[in-house]
């Protein structure tokens, strides 16, 4: 297995390819039907110190993402941040089109854009969820790389940067909206992936081995899709975030016990999966109003 080959910053990576020197420290864009241009062997297994957000059409071979393989022959958006771990099939841009940006988090400051890069879950998202466009939608975003190439190309001046950061905020904005339509549309071909987290959540808890609260990043890795992913999808779709789903399956079984046993506060809150009983007393105040006393109280 090949070793895995970390690019600390751009330049590193124009280095790599054997590009000319990025015009910018910051950022550098590409066409990736000009990248076939370039005479170089990549590493397979690469991780980057940036950002990267790529519109990819007409794509040979694969993107490895952890144990999946991702076809882009059909073209598809798809981000990256630092430290991800990417694996290139050799072939994998050979008479391909498309775009590739590349930035680092320092491009971002003092930008309200930079305040918000935690809410693009994206980012986080594995390499097979990506965001395939329609045509409109390419249209769309494939306007926002050419505007930003074009800055990237002119010198630079005092509005540079605002012009960059004004076109990255919009391709970010457009691609949650595009998202919350890739959710929508998938969830009405297959709505697999919530009845299988609710499957998982119950089985968590039938199981009497289960020890610790259930993480969203366990429930996601059961059913092969990234924490940020499964998150974003169960918000869109059913207007709750996963946590919150996992914290309504807790308080509902929570009640059961509260009416249909004799069993402590504590001893509840323990075998539910709670460290401490003090935060799932807080929890079910916080969702029921009252605390479970209370509540087992106001139910006899």
């Amino acid at each position: 297995m090949s070793s895995i080959f970390h690019v600390h910053s751009i330049h590193q990576l124009h280095q790599l390819a054997g590009a000319e020197k990025p015009k910018h420290p910051l950022f550098s864009i590409h066409r990736i039907e000009d990248l076939n241009l370039i005479n170089t062997e990549f590493p397979e297994q690469m991780t980057y110190g940036f950002y990267t957000v790529g519109l990819k059409k007409d794509l040979n071979g694969y993107i490895r993402y952890g144990r999946t393989n991702y076809d882009f022959q059909e073209g598809a958006l798809g981000f990256t941040a630092p430290h991800q771990l990417m694996e290139f099939g050799k072939d994998l841009i050979e008479n391909a089109s498309g775009w590739i940006l590349f930035f680092h988090k320092a491009l971002l400051n003092g930008a309200p854009v930079q305040n918000n890069l935690a809410r693009y879950g994206f980012f986080e998202y594995q390499t097979n969820e990506g965001l395939h466009l329609s045509a409109v939608e390419e249209e769309s975003i494939e306007v926002i790389f050419e505007n930003i190439e074009r800055e990237y190309n002119l010198p630079v001046d005092s509005y540079s940067k605002q012009v960059v950061l004004s076109n990255l905020e919009l391709l970010f904005t457009y691609s949650q909206r595009y998202y919350a339509r890739q959710f929508v549309i998938r969830n009405e071909v297959d709505s697999s992936i919530f009845s299988n987290f609710k499957r998982e959540l119950e089985l968590l808890f039938q199981n009497k081995g289960n020890i610790g609260l259930p993480t969203v990043a366990f429930l996601a890795s059961k059913l092969h899709v990234s924490a940020n992913y499964l998150s974003d999808y169960l918000k869109s779709t059913t207007g709750k975030s996963a946590i919150a789903h996992v914290h309504d399956h807790i308080i509902e079984l929570a009640k059961v016990d509260l009416i249909s046993s004799d069993k402590s506060i504590s001893e509840i809150a323990f075998g539910l999966g709670f460290e401490y009983p003090q935060y799932f007393s807080r929890l079910f105040k916080k969702k029921t109003g009252v605390t479970p006393s209370a509540y087992r109280t106001t139910s006899e």
